[in-house]
């Protein structure tokens, strides 16, 4: 070694080497001190970060809202040891969901959707990888096809059909002198919209009073509750082991119930071995596509991801179509003008003789922008659902790293003066004039509540076909008077999706012929 070192050839090859590689580490230094941070917002604790901001009693995208005004369209916060970054303007959303969406194509893990996901098999919490694009696929071109769609559209125009005459029989045996009958909508959308997916994923039909009802809509609900909500443990991994507070126990338990029920339903569909095209239901599609060559590059069995896609499909097409109609009804309550306005339309496209069908729908362009209007003013995710970025990047300059979480801020974007006048009116006109040319599939970045790019969500034709529907045909079938004439509440509740808080009490009476209520 002595010798090596008095060589004067090789002693300049190892200086020359070392010079070499302490000049790259001091520029590599330079280059990652001299990355343009986000702005961080004040407020941070030790340890905890900007936990005690976002506390229960606060709807989290007000929050982020206000800090946005403080700090701007891209910001930082620490949820304990967890690096986020907020977007609240289309500018920075569209760069980071479109140039970027590669890099922001990642899922954060949590104890929720590791617990209720079927440790991740539900591919909308799964991560960015070759599991995720073959579920997506599949439930893209077999599930929610046109074509499938269309074959299932039966199911839910028998729910509306059945939701309708429901309405009218409670007026009919409960009427008085004043013909109007109380009820309550938000009820009725959120059991409609549960009995429609229950029927379009296992083909089963059940009472609202039944027990099998009661267990699985509770299940659902439990499901929903622990899958929105914040559990320390993420924030603050070193104390998951305390289970402060019992959540985990109670997501194990919810999950177990909800499982026990839907492996009920999976037996059933193997004893019965559907294979005809008609009356497929979605469990019946996934066990004829899920064969040993669509799982064996990945670690779950097939049953597992037939299970957690059909709880995908219930999560996602219950409480979305569930938010959307309570939100829409209930502006249109408290904007007398406009509901006046949707049913003069309706009465002139589809008249007094008949009832509403998915014909009518491309027609009724009032009754599209009150749908637009809606989910511009209460999006169902008002922060986007959450993603994380899988590689280093830079947004506006700014320098994100890989393992950020991304969260945008969609109710700050969709109420950016910027690009709507007279932001926070329900103004649904805007889409017939200065708007008519913003869709809500992902394209318009001032608009896209079901998100964009890679992530965005499958079921928005599906969905959107639904809405359009029931409300067409509620609107069209009843009359509405609210109690003595006092506001709809439109109080908030945060959760897995932004859920109307109380009840939407109204007076109806029908407003077609009493025949047309008994298809």
């Amino acid at each position: 070694m002595e010798s090596v070192m008095h060589d004067p050839s090789i002693l300049s090859i190892f200086l020359a080497f070392a010079f070499i590689i302490f000049f790259t580490l001091i520029i590599r230094y330079k280059r990652i001190t001299k990355c343009k941070q986000p702005p961080k917002a004040g407020g941070s604790w030790p340890i905890i970060g900007h936990l005690p901001l976002l506390n229960p009693s606060k709807l989290p995208h007000k929050v982020l809202g206000t800090f946005a005004d403080k700090y701007g369209p891209i910001f930082t916060i620490n949820l304990g040891v967890q690096d986020v970054v907020v977007i609240s303007s289309s500018e920075m959303a569209k760069e980071c969901l479109l140039t970027h969406d590669k890099a922001a194509s990642g899922r954060p893990k949590s104890i929720a959707t590791e617990l209720m996901s079927y440790n991740y098999a539900i591919f909308g919490f799964s991560p960015y990888g070759s599991y995720w694009r073959t579920m997506r696929k599949i439930v893209v071109l077999e599930i929610l096809s046109n074509y499938r769609v269309s074959m299932l559209s039966y199911v839910w125009k028998s729910e509306i059909n059945i939701l309708t005459k429901n309405m009218y029989d409670t007026w009919n045996k409960n009427k008085n002198s004043s013909e109007y009958v109380t009820v309550d909508m938000k009820q009725l959308f959120g059991d409609f919209a549960l009995k429609t997916m229950l029927r379009i994923i296992s083909g089963k039909q059940l009472n609202v009073n039944s027990d099998e009802w009661l267990r699985f809509q509770k299940a659902v609900r439990g499901f929903f509750e622990y899958v929105g909500s914040f559990v320390i443990g993420d924030a603050l991994p070193f104390l998951r082991w305390l289970d402060l507070g019992g959540q985990e126990k109670d997501m194990k338990r919810v999950f177990k119930d909800l499982d026990d029920i839907i492996e009920g339903w999976l037996k059933e569909h193997k004893e019965k071995n559907n294979k005809s095209k008609e009356g497929q239901d979605f469990m019946d599609v996934m066990l004829s596509v899920l064969d040993h060559n669509a799982t064996k590059d990945c670690n779950y069995s097939a049953d597992t991801i037939n299970k957690s896609t059909c709880l995908m499909m219930i999560a996602g097409g219950t409480d979305t179509s569930t938010v959307s109609l309570t939100w829409a009804f209930s502006l249109l309550m408290n904007n007398p003008q406009a509901l006046k306005k949707a049913k003069e339309e309706l009465n002139l496209i589809v008249g007094k003789e008949r009832q509403v069908c998915e014909d009518d729908i491309p027609k009724l362009k009032f009754l599209q922008a009150i749908v637009k209007e809606t989910l511009r003013l209460y999006p169902p995710a008002p922060l986007m659902g959450p993603r994380e970025f899988i590689e280093d990047c830079t947004i506006k300059g700014y320098h994100i790293k890989r393992g950020t979480q991304l969260i945008v801020n969609l109710s700050k974007i969709f109420t950016d003066p910027k690009y709507w006048e007279d932001p926070s009116a329900f103004l649904p006109e805007r889409f017939l004039t200065t708007h008519k040319d913003i869709d809500v599939k992902g394209q318009h970045f001032e608009l896209f509540p079901f998100g964009a790019g890679r992530r965005m969500c499958p079921g928005i034709s599906f969905g959107l076909r639904v809405v359009h529907l029931t409300l067409a045909s509620v609107l069209h079938g009843f009359e509405y008077v609210s109690p003595n004439g006092a506001p709809i509440d439109m109080s908030e509740s945060f959760g897995l999706t932004n859920v109307k808080t109380n009840p939407i009490t109204v007076l109806i009476k029908p407003s077609l012929l009493s025949k047309l209520y008994a298809n």
